[in-house]
């Protein structure tokens, strides 16, 4: 199942606004709200937001350095989960990647986190490293990279 309404559009301060009181309770996984709005004044950061029927349901963004770029959280609202979501974010970042002319997009992801593991390599991304106790200094983080081309 998926949702074939979602409308991905670069994230802005409002957006941000509207889901601050909410980040930790609804989207979980994500550091903190002042770590997120810093991202969003830096102009090397870039981050998108999905909505359905205006209503922010998940966000992703990637900070760029030079042509480079991290990509520094993909996040889903619990309830909105495994609709696609995430993997219609991811694929915008990408684009907006090409766009941009980045020709290298890393991440890192939790070992135990399959189904985000599984979307990463379905979109062309090779698990380069690992990062030994990285979360919580007990999972190890998977260094995953993807070549534009």
């Amino acid at each position: 199942m998926s949702y074939n309404n979602v409308k991905i559009s670069k994230m802005t301060i409002e957006d941000f606004s509207n889901i601050k009181e909410i980040l930790i309770s609804d989207f979980d996984d994500f550091w903190n709200t002042k770590i997120l709005e810093e991202e969003l004044k830096d102009e090397n950061s870039y981050y998108l937001v999905a909505k359905i029927n205006n209503e922010i349901v998940g966000f992703a963004g990637m900070k760029i350095i030079l042509n480079e770029a991290d990509i520094m959280n993909i996040v889903i609202r619990k309830n909105f989960r495994n609709l696609g979501i995430g993997s219609t974010l991811l694929k915008n970042l990408i684009l907006n990647a090409k766009q941009k002319e980045i020709t290298k997009l890393t991440l890192e992801v939790n070992e135990n986190n399959l189904p985000a593991i599984h979307l990463y390599e379905k979109l062309n991304f090779k698990k380069i490293s690992i990062r030994k106790n990285y979360y919580n200094n007990i999972d190890n983080a998977i260094i995953m990279q993807l070549i534009i081309t």
